[in-house]
């Protein structure tokens, strides 16, 4: 029997053939390789992409996060010790940009349902410290909301978006990316828009953070030879940067093809003991761009057996809540029932834009069939 994998990268990276051989021979034959036209391009294109005013090609998805954070720090919008606001079930990577420009992170238990934090648990974390909120759109669901962003106005807060998952997304008629103060973007080979090695974004409407960004990701340097600041080296190459502008105008297309995915699996996947992940509620189908299909099952371990003794590969995202994590020791004795359950029940499904409906109708018979 054929293995299901959970994210054929080979099969999708073939899908984008010829178009892809060519940009990467047209890079290679150009011998230029950093921050050049292929940068410039994409930067242009994801911004009018997003609805954002600029974009700033960096390394990866985690420098993203941590280079706003450090030009907020540089400008004086935020001191060391002040408090962000952050999902408690997102990846690590969300915490660990917060913590490296030590700021504090204040950990928020999400909606058990939808897995997202809503505005009145934040509420309740607010204090005269907090200085900025994180918007994670986790698993590819819109996670921003009108409450959140009246509660940022009010307390005078910075909102960040981790869009690490949600390429494309949409929260009514705007895209993720685009709705804060900022927003910070992955395209790790296996994300909705997926280079083949390691890039990332800052998206934003402010020409100065947005300068301070591209400053501080090139050793602090605006000028070939002078150095501001203390910087550090984040820059997209051209060749990431290449392969994201073949990409970029088929990402609608795929994302529509994830929904329809998702929506197979929601409608054929009827065992009791496995919790579906809802629609988003009273929303359009384009406020979720399902990065991954996520189900529940307090037998997940067994479930994982069960569906790899028939081929079919799966994930856990992820097994260890980051206030469980070795790393953050001195977050070990919090207590986050939500998210600790979450975490333990969790069980990501096989979902891609290059999935065919036989190999959907399997995956579902065979969680079906688990007892």
């Amino acid at each position: 029997m054929k293995m299901i994998k959970f994210l054929d990268i080979k099969e999708l990276t073939d899908s984008f053939q010829p178009e892809l051989g060519r940009a990467i021979e047209r890079v290679v034959e150009s011998g230029y390789f950093v921050r050049g036209r292929e940068v410039r391009h994409f930067e242009e294109a994801y911004a009018a992409f997003t609805g954002a005013s600029c974009c700033v090609g960096v390394g990866n998805g985690f420098d993203a996060l941590r280079l706003v954070f450090k030009a907020w720090l540089l400008s004086g919008a935020m001191e060391e010790g002040d408090e962000v606001i952050v999902p408690a079930n997102t990846y690590i990577a969300s915490i660990l940009a917060v913590s490296e420009n030590r700021l504090t992170p204040v950990l928020v238990e999400p909606d058990p349902d939808s897995l997202i934090v809503h505005a009145d648990k934040i509420a309740e974390k607010i204090t005269d410290r907090t200085r900025a909120i994180m918007v994670v759109h986790l698993y590819g669901r819109n996670a921003m909301s009108e409450e959140i962003q009246s509660l940022a106005e009010t307390h005078h807060l910075k909102i960040l978006e981790d869009n690490a998952q949600a390429a494309g997304c949409f929260c009514g008629e705007r895209r993720t990316g685009s709705l804060g103060d900022a927003g910070a973007h992955s395209f790790f080979p296996t994300k909705n828009l997926g280079a083949l090695g390691d890039a990332g974004a800052v998206t934003t409407d402010d020409p100065d953070l947005a300068a301070a960004v591209r400053t501080l990701g090139n050793y602090g340097s605006h000028e070939k030879g002078v150095n501001d600041i203390q910087g550090l080296n984040s820059r997209m190459d051209e060749l990431q940067a290449a392969v994201l502008n073949v990409k970029l105008p088929r990402l609608d297309r795929d994302n529509s093809k994830r929904q329809k995915a998702a929506l197979f699996y929601r409608t054929h996947i009827t065992h009791p003991g496995v919790i579906l992940p809802p629609a988003p509620a009273g929303e359009t189908v384009a406020e979720h761009v399902w990065h991954l299909f996520v189900v529940r099952s307090r037998k997940r371990d067994a479930l994982q057996r069960f569906l790899a003794k028939n081929n079919i590969q799966t994930f856990v995202h992820y097994p260890i809540p980051p206030h469980k994590q070795q790393a953050y020791k001195a977050l070990n004795g919090l207590s986050l029932p939500i998210t600790e359950q979450i975490h333990r029940e969790v069980l990501s499904l096989p979902l891609s834009p290059v999935m065919d409906e036989d190999e959907l109708r399997r995956v579902a018979e065979v969680v079906n069939g688990f007892s």
